[in-house]
C-alpha cells in the first residue's frame, strides 16, 4: 500500500522554526474562506484558531484586515476568544470584500489577509495569508467553469522529483518546472499521490494553475485522518485548489467498505473546507452496487475513457473529470523503437495497455463537454516506476517531458492541443539522419493554425488542413538540409518551425535559465549542456561525456533524461543524451559572480558567466555541530 515510485527520504523540504508568544494563532490555524454573495458582493468568513499556554485561561483579541494587491486595506474586523490553557480556542469574524479583483487562470490575481492577536494594546502574533476570489462549479453537462466561464482542465499529474536533487527541490526549480507546464498550456495539475510542497501551492495560486490536492494514504483511522486533516488545514486557503482527493485506485473502491471509508473521510475534509468537491482517483468498479463514485463530489475516472459516456448516462447528475489519462512512452530524441535497448519512439504511438496515446487520449477528453478535463500521466519522468521495462531502466518513460525537464514530442502535441492564445506549430522529428540519405523520414507536424505547409531546401513537399487534436503525418525522403513547417490562418503566415543538418559536433554550449541569481544561499536553476557544429547549430544526435567545474557556487545535481543510464546524478560529470544534458547549480551567498565551465574530449569547452546579486538570506538558525569529549560515550549532536 505504500508508493512504489521513488518518493524520497529524510529532510527534502523546508523546516521552519516558530518561536511564538504564550497565546498565538495555531500553525495553519487561519481560514479566510472567500464567499460570494447573491447581490455579487463578496464577503470573507475568518477563522483564527488559537492556542495558549498560559498558567490559566486567557483573552484575546483577534484583528483581522484585508489588503488589495496594492497593500491598501479594503476592510477590517475584530473578535475575541477564550483560550483555554493547554488547549485552543477560535475567533470568527467575517469581512465584507465589496466587489474585489477575482483571481482566474489569465489573471491570477491575490489578495491579502493579516490576522493579529492583540493583547493589553500591543500586537503579539501575526500571519499573512494569500486568497483569492474566484467561484469553481463542476457541472454534470458543462465540466467546469471558473467565476461563470467554462474552462476545460487541461492537466498533468506530478511526482515530486527532478534528476540531480530527487525529491528536495529547490523553490526556484519548482517555479522553473512549472514555467515549463504553462508554457505547454498546462492549467492544472494533480499532486500525485500526496500532498505538494506548501511553495508548489504558493506558485499556482502566482502563476494560475487548478490542482488537485490528494491525500497519501486511503485510511480513516486516526493517525491517518490527521494527515488528511492536517493537509486540508493547510492548503484550503489556495485559491488554485479547487478538488480533494482521498484516495488513487484503491481495491476496496468498488465496496460497502471503502464507501463507509470515503464517506468517513470526506466529511472529514468538509467540516475544515465545505467550498470544495471532494473527488476519489477511481480505475474500476465503477458500477458495482456499492461504489465511491456515489460518495464523491466529482468523478474520478483513471484511464477507462471508453467508459465515459456509459457512466455518464447511468449517472446524469454526476459531474465528472478524469483524474489521471494518457500513459503514453516515449523516449527523448528517439524516433525508432528499440527494445534490445528500452528505447521507446516519441512519434506518439506507444502507450500502456491501459491508456493512450497523447492525441487519442485528449481526443476522448476535448469532444466531451461533460468531461472536466484531463491528467495526463504524467507531466515530468520521475525516478522509479520504470514501465514497460523493468531494470536496467531506473525512470519513467511516462512525462512530456523528460526527467531533466527538456521536451519529448509531446511537449508539442499538447501546446497544438492546448493553447489558444498564440499560434503554434513544430515539426518532429530533428532532421539530422546520416546515412540515410533517400530513404523515408515519417513526419509529425502539430499546430493549432488552420493549414500547414511542410517545405524541404525551398521546395514544398506536403500540405494539409491543420488537424490540432492529432497532428499532421507525412512520409518525406531524407536529403540533408533545412525542413520548414509554416502554420497559416485566413492565408497568412502565423508561426514556423524550422530543423537543419547539423555537422559533427565542434564544442560545447551552456545555455541558463537565467542570466542573474541571488546571492541568498538558496538560490537555484537548471543550466543546459549541448554541443554544436562549425556554424552554431544544435546537435541532436551527440551522445557524448562531459565534465563541469564551477566557483562561485555549487553544482548539486546532474541529468540527462536518459531512463537507462546509471550515472551518479551528483558530481561533476555527466554524458550527453541525444543532445542535451543538464547542471543544476546553487549560487553562493553575497554578491559577485558564478562561473561554470564544461569540457568534452575533442571538443572546445563552454564557459557561462552568472551575475549574483546581494540578496539577504531569509531567517536561519545557525546549525551547531557538537562532538562529545567524554570517553564513555561518542557521538554528533545538533
Amino acid at each position: 500500500m505504500e508508493g512504489w515510485w521513488y518518493e524520497g527520504a529524510g529532510i527534502y523540504r523546508h523546516v521552519w522554526l516558530a518561536r511564538r508568544p504564550p497565546v498565538s494563532i495555531a500553525t495553519d490555524g487561519v481560514h479566510g474562506d472567500p464567499r460570494r454573495r447573491s447581490d455579487g458582493g463578496w464577503d470573507v468568513p475568518v477563522t483564527v484558531t488559537l492556542e495558549s499556554i498560559e498558567t490559566s485561561d486567557a483573552d484575546a483579541t483577534v484583528e483581522a484586515m484585508l489588503l488589495d494587491p496594492n497593500g491598501r486595506t479594503m476592510a477590517r474586523g475584530t473578535a475575541t476568544a477564550r483560550v483555554p490553557t493547554f488547549d485552543r480556542g477560535e475567533a470568527r469574524l467575517t469581512l465584507d470584500a465589496g466587489t474585489p479583483a477575482l483571481w482566474s487562470l489569465e489573471r491570477p490575481t491575490l489578495h491579502t489577509l493579516v490576522t493579529r492577536i492583540v493583547r493589553d494594546g500591543a500586537t503579539t502574533d501575526e500571519r499573512r495569508t494569500a486568497i483569492g476570489f474566484r467561484t469553481v462549479t463542476f457541472d454534470p453537462d458543462h465540466g467546469v467553469s471558473i467565476n461563470d466561464r467554462p474552462v476545460k482542465l487541461k492537466g498533468v499529474c506530478l511526482h515530486q522529483d527532478h534528476a540531480g536533487v530527487g525529491t528536495a527541490i529547490p523553490d526556484a526549480l519548482l517555479a522553473w518546472r512549472l514555467g515549463r507546464l504553462k508554457d505547454m498550456g498546462c492549467n492544472a495539475i494533480r499532486c500525485s499521490h500526496n500532498a505538494p510542497a506548501a511553495e508548489l501551492l504558493d506558485l499556482a495560486d502566482r502563476m494560475g494553475f487548478l490542482v488537485m490536492d490528494e491525500n497519501r494514504r486511503f485510511d480513516p483511522a486516526p493517525d491517518y485522518l490527521a494527515q488528511l486533516e492536517w493537509m486540508v488545514r493547510r492548503d484550503r486557503n489556495h485559491p488554485s485548489v479547487v478538488l480533494w482527493s482521498v484516495f488513487n485506485e484503491e481495491p476496496m473502491q468498488g465496496t460497502p467498505a471503502g464507501v463507509a471509508m470515503v464517506r468517513r473521510m470526506a466529511a472529514a475534509v468538509h467540516r475544515l473546507d465545505d467550498s470544495r468537491p471532494v473527488t476519489a482517483a477511481m480505475n474500476g468498479m465503477f458500477y458495482a452496487p456499492a461504489n465511491v463514485s456515489q460518495v464523491v463530489g466529482v468523478m474520478g475516472f483513471n484511464y477507462y475513457q471508453g467508459d465515459y459516456d456509459k457512466f455518464h448516462a447511468a449517472n446524469p447528475a454526476k459531474p465528472m473529470t478524469s483524474s489521471e489519462d494518457t500513459s503514453a512512452f516515449m523516449t527523448r530524441g528517439a524516433f525508432a523503437n528499440d527494445p534490445a535497448r528500452h528505447v521507446i519512439s516519441s512519434y506518439d504511438t506507444e502507450a500502456a495497455s491501459w491508456g493512450a496515446t497523447h492525441r487519442k487520449s485528449w481526443q476522448a477528453i476535448e469532444r466531451r463537454p461533460f468531461v472536466a478535463g484531463g491528467f495526463a500521466w504524467t507531466g515530468f519522468d520521475y525516478h522509479g516506476e520504470p514501465t514497460p521495462y523493468a531494470w536496467p531502466t531506473i525512470s519513467s518513460f511516462f512525462g512530456i517531458l523528460d526527467l531533466c525537464g527538456f521536451p519529448k514530442t509531446a511537449y508539442d502535441i499538447r501546446r497544438a492541443q492546448w493553447i489558444d492564445e498564440m499560434a503554434v506549430v513544430a515539426i518532429a522529428p530533428h532532421w539530422t539522419w546520416p546515412g540515410r540519405e533517400g530513404q523515408p523520414i515519417k513526419l509529425l507536424v502539430t499546430s493549432n493554425a488552420e493549414r500547414v505547409i511542410v517545405r524541404l531546401n525551398g521546395k514544398q513537399v506536403a500540405e494539409g488542413a491543420v488537424d490540432r487534436i492529432m497532428g499532421n503525418e507525412w512520409t518525406v525522403p531524407y536529403a540533408p538540409g533545412r525542413i520548414e513547417a509554416i502554420a497559416y490562418r485566413g492565408g497568412r503566415e502565423v508561426a514556423r518551425a524550422v530543423h537543419e543538418t547539423a555537422g559533427a559536433p565542434v564544442a560545447l554550449r551552456l545555455t541558463p535559465a537565467r542570466r542573474v541569481m541571488a546571492g541568498d544561499g538558496e538560490d537555484a536553476q537548471p543550466v543546459t549542456i549541448d554541443a554544436i557544429d562549425a556554424q552554431g547549430r544544435h546537435v541532436p544526435t551527440a551522445n557524448l561525456p562531459a565534465r563541469f567545474t564551477i566557483a562561485g557556487g555549487a553544482i548539486i545535481g546532474v541529468g540527462n533524461g536518459d531512463p537507462n543510464i546509471h550515472e551518479p546524478e551528483k558530481g561533476g560529470a555527466r554524458s550527453l543524451f541525444n543532445g542535451l544534458a543538464q547542471v543544476i547549480v546553487a549560487a553562493d551567498a553575497g554578491r559577485g559572480r558564478l562561473t561554470l565551465r564544461a569540457s568534452a574530449p575533442g571538443l572546445r569547452p563552454a564557459t557561462l558567466t552568472i551575475d549574483r546579486l546581494a540578496v539577504a538570506p531569509r531567517p536561519q538558525e545557525p546549525v551547531a555541530i557538537r562532538r562529545s569529549t567524554d570517553a564513555g560515550r561518542s557521538g554528533v549532536g545538533a
